[in-house]
């Protein structure tokens, strides 16, 4: 299974996890430094910016793509609400954009 590297916010302290499914279970169980709430697409509050290692993640879907747009977001970021991180090694990076919003 990949490697998701988070880096430090003002959440919490930089970590990694290895794990694959949704990407907000991974961030939740792990205590993750990233926020979220609403876990459907309508909120943002679990923006993140991929820093590498996008390929292993699942494209979004339309809900997903439909937030980013309204937020301006770069093709760079996703919700961790809606992103699956693919089975298979491999190494995601990423930043909660919240700090930087």
């Amino acid at each position: 299974m990949p490697t998701i590297a988070f880096e430090a916010s003002t959440l919490g302290p930089a970590m990694s996890v290895d794990a694959d499914g949704p990407l907000v279970d991974i961030c939740d169980n792990a205590c993750a430094p990233v926020d979220f709430s609403c876990r459907s697409a309508t909120c943002a509050t679990c923006q993140v910016k991929i820093l590498a290692g996008a390929e292993y993640l699942e494209p979004p879907g339309s809900d997903e793509k439909d937030m980013l747009s309204l937020l301006g977001a770069p093709k760079s970021d996703r919700l961790a609400c809606q992103a699956v991180v693919r089975r298979g090694p491999g190494l995601i990076k990423l930043r909660w954009v919240g700090d930087n919003a």
